[in-house]
């Protein structure tokens, strides 16, 4: 019994070093996929509405060509939100900012959740191809926000950060002390 508790008291005592694996996320072949998905998703996007799109929304009913560039305007920010994250995390990776520099910039960045702004049966009524390319992009957003949300958490003081092992390993040596 006073073994377990020296273990644990000097577990919780140590100061361990984590492996961010967001991080090694961000610096890896699966982020450089991310990073071209997002890219290409860019140039498909800006290749539709400056062409086909155009003419469709052209074509569309008064209160559709309202969603359509309601939709179309918010479909750009958002694109273009992830694609300013993405640079940055590239630069990162790439030894041109550090991780400091970079959240610094990040500040500056805003990578928001954006819905749809149209309602259901409006939005169904849109283009296949824009509310496909909404979809995608909503898909990306995801990915990135949950990324980046990963990253924060890392870049938090690790006093700040709540350990749900360590918080464990106190209530049980709270409990062995009192016996």
């Amino acid at each position: 019994m006073q073994d377990m508790r020296r273990g644990i008291a000097m577990n919780t005592e140590r100061n361990i070093a984590t492996v961010s694996f967001t991080q090694r996320m961000v610096a890896s072949e699966s982020f450089k996929v991310l990073f071209r998905e997002g890219m290409a998703l860019v140039e498909e996007t800006a290749a539709y509405l400056d062409g086909p799109g155009r003419q469709e929304s052209r074509a569309l009913a008064r209160p559709s060509a309202l969603a359509y560039a309601s939709e179309s305007m918010r479909l750009t920010t958002r694109l273009m939100q992830m694609t300013s994250w993405l640079l940055l995390q590239r630069a990162v990776n790439e030894g041109e900012l550090s991780r400091e520099e970079a959240e610094r910039e990040h500040s500056r960045i805003k990578v928001a959740p954006q819905d749809v702004a149209s309602a259901p049966d409006m939005f169904a009524l849109l283009p296949v191809t824009l509310r496909t390319l909404v979809e995608r992009s909503l898909r990306l957003q995801d990915r990135v926000l949950h990324i980046d949300a990963d990253l924060k958490a890392d870049a938090m003081p690790a006093e700040s950060q709540v350990n749900p092992v360590a918080e464990q390993l106190n209530v049980l040596q709270r409990a062995l002390n009192l016996r």
